[in-house]
Formats: structure tokens, C-alpha cells, sequence
């Protein structure tokens, strides 16, 4: 199974700091992914552009979860020649990460 195929993903920016909102389409899928989408397996999937640790917030009141992923986007919009300096794209490629069991 893909992240995509239980939850929707919206990318933002804040410098140069990746901001991912993954929002599960149902309980069944938010508990799958508590305890299974972790901040060490998107850092794993964003590979060495990543400069930080990657956090993960579980958004109370909303089950919705907040990734920050430090370095991943060149220096950030206004220090970055990257095509996608906002990290829109990255967040369609977080859909493509495979869950663990």
C-alpha cells in the first residue's frame, strides 16, 4: 500500500523548511498510519536532501498530521534557484511512499 491510497497530502513552505499535512481519508486509515507513518520513514523517503531531524505533530482535535522536513528545498523561495522553491511537487512525491505493514 501507498500513502495515497488512504490519505491526501498538502505541501507548504516556511524558508526553507518542508511543511507536509497528510490528511487520512478515515479512522481506520488515521490509526494505520499513528502508529506506521513515522518521521524517521519520511525522512527516509526524502533521502540526504533532508538537513534536519523531521517532525511529526498530530494536529489535536483533527485527525490530520503536520511533517516539518528541514532542508529539502535549496535555501528556500527566495534563496533557491529549484524549479518548486514552495515544495508543491514534494508533495505529491510523499504520496508515493510505500507503508509498512
Amino acid at each position: 500500500m501507498i500513502l495515497d491510497d488512504i490519505a491526501d497530502v498538502r505541501a507548504g513552505d516556511k524558508g526553507d523548511t518542508l511543511m507536509l499535512a497528510v490528511f487520512p481519508r478515515d479512522g481506520a486509515a488515521f490509526d494505520a498510519l499513528e502508529s506506521r507513518l513515522s518521521p524517521e520513514l519520511v525522512a527516509c523517503h526524502f533521502g540526504s536532501a533532508v538537513t534536519g531531524g523531521v517532525t511529526r505533530t498530530v494536529l489535536p482535535g483533527l485527525p490530520a498530521f503536520v511533517f516539518r522536513v528541514p532542508g529539502v528545498l535549496g535555501g528556500g523561495v527566495t534563496g533557491s534557484t529549484a524549479l518548486d522553491g514552495h515544495g508543491k511537487t514534494l508533495g505529491y512525491y510523499l504520496l508515493t511512499l510505500s507503508i509498512p505493514d
